[in-house]
């Protein structure tokens, strides 16, 4: 009897998957164990393995398609036995343009950080909200404008595979136009471009969010008027947060520390030990004080449960999650047990995070199951700001960029380097003098940095 395998619950919070490519064609054998195709979800590309052994008989979602969970992908049985062929699973058309020159996009307001270590929380999903259409000329963000305000990299909708390959053959994929959903570039359009010889010149406004683009004296468009489909996850991070920020009572509390200690030692910290490959960020100093300081006031390691009756969940471990922006949005990878941990682990388990985040090759469980979360922008040079909590999350924690600044110290006017750190709290799990004490155990342990170390 032949087997049809479905689309597969992959994440915690994925309810639509996407067939980015098939690894085996119709008529291959396989066996149990062997992966059938990349498929991506809300959060991450994975695998997609087959349980049977026998013939890939028939492929019901081509490349690029989209399926809900349960949806047919395939079915594996004997060779030649027959096969009842369901509704095949078509890419979602782009959104047709609005009149009066509007374009569709998610413009959410959460802080997100910085490539690597920064960004605002990533949320988790259930089904993805349709794009609120806005004005092109009205001034509000639109999804690259808000991509811009959130640190990410020129969001060129391409596969992580097509990425890998684009890179490996020296084609720009600014250059490349895609076939998949939305625009999307996939493996297929690499190859092509490269048998042509590459594509035409890049469009205009396609020159990357960060790079310097046309001359200053250019009077052209900043980009194309166009109308793109959002990602799986990307409308995962528009509806969550628009969640977030209408079902959670926020509050805010903020102090500035005197970084400077915490500067001198992480200097001293690498140059000693730089032959070790020891390189510590300030963001691992904030990591391992911010799993200290829960260590102090478990209170504000509790999360809100709405099941009846309502119920403040208490965490016994601080696992300490952190925001990586990546190519589509923004994901929260975490670190178990960061309450037992040294700084340097801490350093070396971020780092490798991160590298996988950026990759698309992070698994459920290490983005899932934080109890805090910190959202890092000071490396971009923002001073201050206010992150959006990332449910099932008590609190998040904001840090700003440390900067020279005259303070009194011991009586006398000196110059400071302070840096800001603002407490989202949900005021259904955490009170004011609660995050007051957290706050204030934080400010310690950075100020004295050493204490970190023991």
């Amino acid at each position: 009897m032949a087997n049809i395998i479905e689309m597969p619950k992959l994440s915690d919070t994925m309810t639509v998957g996407t067939l980015v490519k098939w690894l085996k064609k119709e008529g291959d054998a396989v066996k149990a164990g062997d992966m059938l195709a990349e498929v991506e979800t809300d959060k991450a590309t994975m695998e997609l393995e087959s349980f049977f052994d026998g013939t890939l008989l028939k492929i019901f979602t081509a490349a690029g398609g989209q399926g809900p969970i349960g949806a047919p992908l395939c079915v594996v049985g004997k060779p030649g036995e027959k096969v009842d062929v369901p509704a095949a699973s078509t890419p979602p058309p782009a959104a047709p343009a609005a009149a009066g020159g509007k374009e569709a996009g998610v413009s959410p307001q959460a802080p997100a950080p910085a490539p690597a270590s920064t960004a605002a929380p990533a949320p988790a999903a259930s089904s993805p909200a349709a794009p609120a259409p806005a004005p092109a000329s009205s001034g509000k963000p639109s999804e690259e404008t808000a991509a811009l305000a959130a640190g990410v990299s020129d969001r060129v909708k391409i596969s992580p595979l097509a990425r890998k390959l684009a890179a490996e053959k020296g084609i720009d994929p600014a250059r490349v136009t895609g076939s998949g959903p939305g625009g999307r570039i996939v493996r297929a359009d690499v190859l092509a471009a490269e048998k042509s010889g590459g594509s035409g010149p890049a469009p205009a406004g396609k020159s990357g969010l960060f790079s310097s683009g046309p001359s200053l004296l250019s009077k052209g468009p900043v980009q194309e008027e166009s109308v793109t489909a959002v990602s799986n996850m990307r409308a995962t991070i528009a509806r969550r947060l628009v969640e977030s920020k209408t079902q959670i009572p926020h509050f805010y509390l903020e102090v500035e520390v005197d970084a400077a200690p915490l500067l001198a030692l992480r200097v001293q910290l690498n140059a000693s030990l730089e032959k070790d490959g020891v390189k510590l960020s300030v963001n691992d100093f904030v990591l391992k004080a911010a799993a200290e300081a829960l260590r102090r006031v478990p209170a504000v390691n509790c999360s809100w449960e709405n099941e009846a009756p309502s119920a403040i969940r208490r965490h016994p471990s601080a696992h300490v999650s952190f925001a990586v922006a990546i190519e589509d949005g923004l994901i929260t990878p975490v670190i178990r047990d960061a309450h037992v941990k040294s700084l340097f682990a801490i350093s070396a388990e971020a780092r490798a995070l991160a590298k996988l985040a950026k990759d698309k090759k992070l698994q459920p469980a290490q983005f899932t199951g934080g109890t805090f979360c910190v959202s890092n922008l000071g490396m971009m040079g923002v001073e201050r700001f206010s992150a959006i909590i990332n449910p099932p999350n008590g609190a998040i924690l904001a840090v700003g960029a440390a900067v020279e600044k005259p303070i009194v110290r011991g009586g006398q006017i000196a110059i400071g380097r302070m840096m800001s750190l603002t407490l989202s709290v949900d005021h259904r799990v955490v009170d004011g003098a609660v995050g007051a004490t957290f706050l204030a155990a934080l400010r310690q342990l950075l100020e004295q940095p050493a204490l970190l170390l023991l």
